[in-house]
């Protein structure tokens, strides 16, 4: 029997990508939920193709104009964000793939571990601002979390046939982005158009202006830290240029695994979809061949101080990652809207940081008020910022 998939943001990278291993493979998967933000016009695309039980439109104006498209096929239409918590809960659905941007992913991601469904993790938000009550809800319902992020991905998949080997570190790979090697004064004056152009990765706008800063790798440290039950001093991160290496684990007889191949998400997306089993693709093949050397140094803090602020966050615990995690969301946001300078992004998390209160040991509703204070106090920073 095929598996029944449900994809939360359907209509973005990791999203359309998911759609394409279920082209490859339709035997294996179905189709059951489709949810987007405010694309309509691609939901309304993928649900003719892929016929889903249902799907949800995040921006509720638009709703009627999917239901007249969708409604004739016998396909349910429903509208905003409390009914994607509620739509993953159906039955038939055996896998949510969260792909949602930002900690928009954290509610539809509780309620389907709630319904006992098996996760495909990638967003990562969803652990960097609520890893404890998260994963604590999994061990409960006794539900799976598998990764997506190619990294995170990397160490799983190392780390298959290992359960019963204590891991000694794990080595997070960052490519360094489209700034690798630049100085902070040369940051200061980088562009939007400059900062998306990613040198290895096809990634959404958001997450290609966190790997241009490095606060990406500084998430996937949070989010690993909470996925393999690690200590901070337990996780390195190493610039790896080429981006073949995807992660590494060392074992504590010193001994390493990696995970090789050419960068390329849908590898990563389909390993989380198929578990336990490797489904044959047609993509291209990784040949040494055609790389003479592989690369690595160590990232520099000093000039991409992003990074910098989310391992202080997850040295901090409690609410700093949700802070950071806000304040970033808020910084890229307006970055892209060309309201505040690339450099000025590190400026305002820093002084949210250090601004918002900070509670040791929070519950789901502190994490909620967290997330909207946070958010609050950067609006009113950012003309500031601009301007200083």
């Amino acid at each position: 029997m095929p598996k029944g998939i449900a994809i939360l943001g359907s209509t973005g990278s990791i999203g359309t990508q998911a759609l394409d291993v279920v082209r490859e493979h339709p035997g294996h998967f179905q189709v059951e939920l489709l949810t987007a933000g405010r694309n309509a016009d691609l939901l309304i695309a993928q649900a003719l193709e892929f016929k889903p039980n249902a799907v949800v439109i995040a921006d509720t104006p638009q709703l009627d104009r999917v239901k007249d498209a969708l409604f004739p096929q016998g396909i349910k239409v429903y509208g905003g964000l409390e009914a994607i918590a509620q739509a993953v809960t159906m039955d038939g659905i055996d896998v949510v793939l969260t792909a949602m941007v930002g900690y928009a992913g954290l509610r539809p991601t509780l309620a389907a571990i709630g319904a006992g469904k098996t996760i495909a993790l990638a967003n990562k938000e969803t652990l960097v601002v609520a890893g404890e009550p998260i994963t604590r809800a999994a061990r409960e319902a006794g539900v799976n979390i598998y990764p997506v992020d190619s990294e995170h991905s990397a160490i799983f998949q190392c780390l298959v046939g290992e359960w019963h080997n204590p891991i000694e570190k794990i080595v997070l790979t960052a490519s360094g982005g489209p700034f690798r090697g630049r100085t902070r004064e040369e940051l200061a004056t980088v562009t939007k158009a400059q900062a998306l152009k990613h040198p290895n990765w096809d990634m959404g706008a958001k997450i290609t202006i966190d790997s241009a800063s490095l606060m990406n790798k500084g998430l996937e440290a949070i989010e690993a830290k909470w996925l393999f039950s690690l200590r901070p001093d337990q996780i390195e991160i190493v610039v790896h240029p080429q981006s073949i290496i995807h992660s590494l684990v060392q074992f504590r007889d010193g001994s390493m695994k990696a995970q090789l191949g050419l960068p390329d998400m849908k590898l990563p997306i389909q390993y989380a979809l198929a578990f336990p089993d490797r489904l044959p693709t047609s993509w291209p093949r990784f040949d040494f061949a055609d790389y003479g050397s592989l690369t690595f140094e160590a990232p520099d803090l000093g000039t991409f101080r992003n990074l910098a602020l989310a391992l202080e966050a997850m040295a901090r615990g409690g609410t700093a990652p949700c802070v950071l995690n806000a304040a970033n969301e808020v910084a890229v946001e307006a970055f892209l809207q060309d309201r505040i300078g690339f450099l000025e992004m590190s400026d305002l998390i820093a002084d949210l940081m250090d601004r918002v209160p900070h509670v040791a040991s929070p519950d789901l509703e502190a994490l909620e008020a967290t997330d909207s204070e946070t958010r609050r106090l950067a609006y009113e920073r950012i003309p500031t910022a601009w301007n200083s």
